[in-house]
């Protein structure tokens, strides 16, 4: 079983850039789709960004045009790639990996295993 660790996350000022990182040990996941999603203080998990196996990339509403998605396949990594950060933006971002087959973009429930987050701050 992989173990995903999330890293990157700090404080940072409305409009900054800020790339998050999540490194994965154990089994690769260069086949399997792997997600973004986060979690702002009393709300739910919600989704942020997707990418798939053939490297089809998926966004939600609010992060389309600012946020990127990508990946290191022979490094097993996973990239987000934060621009012009707003406050909204703020909360505990977590990556996770969904079985192969899933739809996309995914929910939380789809997916198999999650790393711990790393908190992402935006002071206005």
């Amino acid at each position: 079983q992989a173990q995903l660790e999330e890293s990157g996350g700090r404080l940072v000022q409305t409009g900054d850039s800020l790339r998050l990182s999540c490194a994965a040990s154990g089994r690769t996941f260069r086949t399997l789709p792997m997600a973004w999603f986060r979690q702002a203080p009393g709300k739910e998990r919600e989704f942020v960004a997707a990418i798939s196996w053939s490297s089809m990339t998926y966004y939600a509403n609010s992060v389309k045009g600012r946020f990127t998605i990508s990946k290191d396949s022979a490094r097993n990594t996973l990239y987000l790639q934060m621009n012009i950060l707003k406050p909204e933006d703020t909360g505990v971002y977590y990556c996770g990996v969904a079985a192969l087959g899933a739809t996309m973009p995914p929910t939380a429930y789809a997916m198999d295993y999650w790393g711990k987050g790393t908190l992402v701050t935006v002071s206005a």
